[in-house]
């Protein structure tokens, strides 16, 4: 007896092991030799959840076609064909019916949306809705509601509309994007080609990518399905939080090809409150022009590596040119947030509130200072008018010119800006010639073009070069940051090998 009841309970002991042994197999992924957790088994609870707060919009725009236009092409026959008087008579007859009149027709198009209020406030894409006549919004119920807009900004392509609903609706919150991680398991929820309460399912591939679409690219890249009508959809987290809102795509197929970006949701959140609270969006403004610190910058500068952003550029009467901070300065740190590359900036400037007092750390000369800003309005702010190109066609007739790193030097006198228009709030040596195929010329050096500064020291003639460039070889520099002005004062850095 005493036997037989012990291979009772082996067998209940093995029966039991191998059952947990195939649920562990089910749940853990074995890769050389190490445990991985799985992805999830199944989202279906999680996108029950949320795919009622998902909607799909709709626009329709009355769009004018030209004085007299038929709504048919009219096409295009050899010269000399018997078919040329038919043509014309008829669609002169069509023009004639219409008596010149604009012939309206409607466009229509499709994106995504998702509500973060009960009461009817839904987030989507600045593009989805733009110039639109007629904005409707289908819930995943079947039902409808025509939509007003509370505020759009193109900046981010975010806009915030309002419906009237009769009863609450379901609703999502923002989480944080700052936790996002590189493999993080990530849901979209949209309308992609018209085809609502579409699900897709993938990772978070990248962060803080800059596919160059605006001031203050940040976004999240994923390979969950995204397509045409997805724009302005949320992308979730596992816990079904917001953590992006859907807007672009790379695809040469206008399809996915895994290669999909979200708009952070921390960068959306602060827009979409200015959005609901002012109806527009309320920036904080530095007033500088700012470009990339390079090696070669960065070199020319003694710095130990290449970051933060070199200033360019100061608006007159901005907040940088009334608390001190300088060409050539390279701002390093802004209001205590690290300022890594260039495009850090803009962005950090944008979410800092207006009117507030902030301390910025430049690199001055070598050595770093701490300058107290009090920021202005970006709205508020004056637009720089862009460069146009120098002529270089024409060369000025020069006095006591000097020829260095590629170029010639002369006198900026009144004579040199009569001609090529440079205004008098430029200042510094004029380039009258430059040798084809020197640096100076690849970096885009032109005759018209004005040197203002030589290694961080302001010029006046010609003499000024070479004395400047002998002093930077005998400090062992090997290169020169040249500040470069347009006729007009847009202002540049660029580097060149002495």
């Amino acid at each position: 007896m005493k036997f037989t009841a012990f291979w009772k309970v082996f067998a209940l002991c093995t029966a039991f092991a191998l059952v947990n042994i195939a649920a562990l197999k089910s749940d853990i992924r074995y890769v050389s030799g190490m445990a991985r957790a799985a992805g999830p088994v199944s989202v279906a609870d999680l996108a029950e959840s949320l795919i009622g707060a998902v909607v799909n919009i709709s626009t329709s725009q009355n769009v004018k076609g030209p004085e007299g236009q038929t709504g048919l092409p009219r096409p295009r026959v050899p010269e000399g064909s018997p078919f040329q008087d038919f043509f014309d008579e008829f669609f002169k007859q069509q023009e004639e019916g219409n008596s010149g009149r604009r012939q309206p027709r409607k466009v229509q198009s499709l994106g995504s949306g998702f509500v973060v209020d009960p009461e009817g406030i839904i987030i989507t894409n600045n593009h989805v809705i733009a110039d639109a006549d007629e904005i409707t919004v289908d819930f995943s119920d079947g039902s409808s509601l025509i939509a007003s807009v509370i505020g759009t900004d193109p900046k981010t392509d975010i806009a915030v509309l309002k419906v009237t609903p009769e009863k609450p609706l379901q609703a999502v919150s923002f989480g944080s994007s700052k936790n996002a991680r590189v493999g993080d398991w990530v849901m979209a929820i949209g309308n992609p080609f018209g085809q609502g309460s579409s699900v897709t399912l993938g990772i978070v591939s990248a962060i803080n990518r800059d596919i160059r679409s605006g001031p203050y690219d940040d976004f999240i890249q994923t390979d969950a399905a995204i397509n045409r009508g997805n724009s302005g959809g949320p992308l979730f987290n596992m816990d079904g939080d917001v953590i992006g809102i859907n807007t672009a795509i790379i695809s040469p197929s206008g399809g996915s090809i895994g290669l999909g970006f979200s708009i952070p949701a921390d960068l959306a959140i602060t827009v979409i409150q200015q959005l609901r609270d002012f109806g527009e969006t309320r920036r904080g403004w530095l007033g500088v022009s700012i470009q990339p610190v390079t090696d070669d910058i960065a070199e020319s500068l003694s710095m130990a590596e290449a970051r933060g952003a070199l200033v360019a550029g100061l608006t007159p009467k901005g907040p940088a040119k009334n608390s001190g901070i300088l060409v050539g300065d390279v701002i390093l740190e802004f209001d205590g947030k690290a300022i890594e590359q260039m495009r850090d900036l803009p962005r950090i400037v944008a979410e800092t509130p207006v009117g507030k007092a902030v301390d910025v750390v430049v690199l001055r000369k070598g050595k770093e200072e701490t300058v107290p800003v009090t920021l202005g309005r970006l709205e508020d702010s004056e637009k720089l008018a862009s460069a146009k190109p120098s002529d270089s066609s024409n060369e000025p007739d020069a006095k006591a010119e000097i020829s260095a790193l590629g170029m010639t030097f002369g006198e900026l006198n009144d004579e040199a800006r009569k001609q090529f228009s440079i205004s008098a709030d430029v200042n510094g040596v004029l380039v009258t010639k430059v040798e084809a195929g020197s640096a100076a010329a690849e970096k885009g050096i032109v005759v018209g073009s004005v040197i203002a500064e030589i290694g961080q020291e302001a010029i006046s003639k010609p003499e000024d070069v070479a004395k400047r460039l002998e002093a930077l070889e005998k400090e062992g520099r090997k290169k020169a940051l040249l500040l470069v002005a347009s006729k007009d004062g847009q202002l540049s850095f660029i580097v060149l090998k002495l």
